[in-house]
């Protein structure tokens, strides 16, 4: 180290990092950043949870919530600008965490859509399956939480969604020849009881 005689401080040397080692430094950087903004989005949706200081929900949105029951967690029982924030951290999700480690070659057997985000059953397992990850990979789940979204949640969620007659089965097969569109529904046919 050397010493600054105007501070009376010492400055650190600088880091050298072998070259053989960047590769290894720069995707532990990329899963370091998912994560940092995976936590900013779980720091906004608990900053946006409205407390009072005595740590009390405000009297008007305890009653509310006890005449309408626990109030959902899930992206489709939400509407307008919150459900707007929710896609938001949960296409930060998928972009930045799901789809560079679980995303997979595009085939026939494996469609996928880049608008995923306009089929709304994709939007509710992909939500249901971050919902799940928050839980199980917070350090309160334990060593094995990880293993048990993989296995409970990841892998079914996949199967369903990447199925030739799932969500996305109309969409992209091939990442030449992009495609989109969106099944319609029994109710859209009239077949609904």
């Amino acid at each position: 180290m050397s010493d600054d005689p105007t501070t009376g401080s010492t400055e650190p040397e600088p880091i050298r990092i072998p070259d053989e080692d960047l590769d290894d430094l720069a995707s532990t950087l990329a899963r370091t950043i998912a994560e940092v903004r995976q936590h900013g989005v779980l720091l906004d949706r608990l900053g946006a949870d409205p407390v009072g200081p005595s740590g009390e929900e405000p009297e008007s949105e305890a009653t509310e919530a006890e005449g309408d029951g626990p109030a959902s967690v899930f992206i489709l029982a939400m509407g307008g600008a919150e459900y707007a924030a929710e896609l938001a951290g949960l296409g930060n999700w998928v972009t930045h965490v799901l789809l560079p480690t679980y995303g997979r070659e595009i085939s026939s057997t494996r469609p996928w859509c880049s608008r995923w985000y306009e089929h709304q059953e994709a939007v509710a397992r992909l939500h249901g399956l971050w919902l799940a990850w928050q839980q199980l990979t917070d350090t309160e789940a334990g060593l094995s939480g990880p293993s048990t979204w993989h296995r409970d949640h990841l892998d079914h969620t996949l199967l369903q969604l990447r199925a030739p007659d799932g969500p996305f089965g109309a969409c992209t097969t091939s990442p030449a020849r992009p495609n989109h569109r969106v099944l319609a529904s029994p109710d859209q046919l009239g077949l609904a009881a």
